[in-house]
């Protein structure tokens, strides 16, 4: 798929990606520790996330507990990977391991392990 798309293309797949799995893994994260934690790890992702918790902060319902407000973010950015960019990469969505991202790490970790 890399040899077929324009690699302007497949940057903000691979962007659009990063950030949601980001946001996945601050929710996850948050199950476990609050946000103001001390550990580093922590820190760095709520520094990554936290502009862009920001940016979507008025379209985010009042209602939502704070540490779903990142799987709803999340939720925007997979939106749009899954049905604006297909058109425009030229591929069709059967699966997560459709995107590009997903499929690299995919192709890795089968090289690695397999």
């Amino acid at each position: 798929m890399i040899g077929t798309v324009p690699l302007w293309l497949l940057a903000i797949d691979y962007l659009l990606g990063a950030i949601m799995w980001t946001l996945i893994g601050r929710a996850a994260l948050s199950l476990f520790l609050p946000v103001d934690s001390s550990w580093g790890f922590m820190r760095i992702i709520v520094r990554l996330t936290d502009p862009i918790l920001k940016l979507f902060a008025p379209l985010t319902p009042g209602f939502l507990v704070a540490p779903i407000v990142p799987l709803f973010v999340a939720w925007f950015f997979y939106m749009t990977r899954f049905y604006v960019l297909p058109p425009l990469f030229g591929y069709g969505v059967m699966g997560m391991l459709s995107f590009p991202l997903e499929s690299s790490i995919a192709r890795l970790i089968y090289a690695v392990f397999g």
